[in-house]
């Protein structure tokens, strides 16, 4: 499948937040993978951990650069991934990393609000085996949203949700806690502190379980949704 399936164009509810990502990341964008590789924790372990089943689906919400993609298409050669974002720029860079790692052929994107998007619409597909989350939730402004979204569109039976994202620091020096905190805001980032109990709600809507840890003395939290 080809991302020339899709259409490029955002959903008109998508364009103002898609334009303020577009200019937060209009340079960002090209050295984004080579900074965050050292905040962005628990990224690699939430990949190891999505296990999806031979000739499942995936979808990351949220997928910036492509970075998280390429690497879970290298890890599960048999499995098909769809990400979406808000901004056509790092769309334009996640596009462009696709192609160079041969993989556009098993990752296909498209331009939508992660609170309100249609899979259909976008890759012709109506639910996912797993949809992720990887360090998007804190910026996405409707992020519950965005959360009950998600969990729509993940396979009743049987089907994951993940998240994983900055935590409270509750484990930290307060100096850190204050410090970081300070710098994420000038990006529009906000590590949401009601994270489990909103995922904890879900679950009970629809029957499902819920795994919460809290990674690197709270720094980042990985949640993980049972239907």
């Amino acid at each position: 499948m080809s991302d020339s399936a899709v259409s490029d164009r955002p959903d008109a509810a998508a364009l103002s937040a898609g334009e303020l990502m577009d200019r937060i990341y209009a340079r960002q964008r090209h050295v984004y993978d080579l900074t965050r590789r050292y905040f962005l924790l628990g990224r690699d372990r939430l990949i190891r951990e999505l296990q999806p089943p031979s000739n499942g689906t995936v979808l990351e919400v949220g997928c910036g650069t492509g970075r998280n993609l390429i690497a879970a298409a290298r890890a599960y050669p048999e499995v098909r991934f769809f990400g979406l974002d808000v901004s056509t720029k790092m769309l334009a860079t996640a596009r462009a990393n696709i192609r160079s790692a041969r993989l556009e052929d098993r990752v296909v994107l498209g331009c939508a609000d992660a609170a309100d998007f249609d899979p259909e619409r976008l890759f012709r597909v109506g639910h996912f085996d797993l949809v992720f989350f990887s360090y998007s939730l804190s910026m996405i402004p409707a992020w519950q949203d965005a959360l009950r979204r998600a969990h729509d569109v993940v396979e009743p039976a049987g089907g994951r949700l993940l998240v994983v994202d900055f935590g409270q620091q509750e484990r930290l020096p307060s100096w850190f806690r204050r410090g970081l905190f300070d710098w994420l805001e000038r990006f529009h980032v906000t590590p949401r502190a009601d994270l489990e109990d909103a995922l904890a709600t879900l679950c009970k809507t629809a029957n499902g379980r819920l795994a919460f840890h809290h990674l690197y003395r709270g720094y980042a939290s990985l949640a993980e949704v049972f239907r």
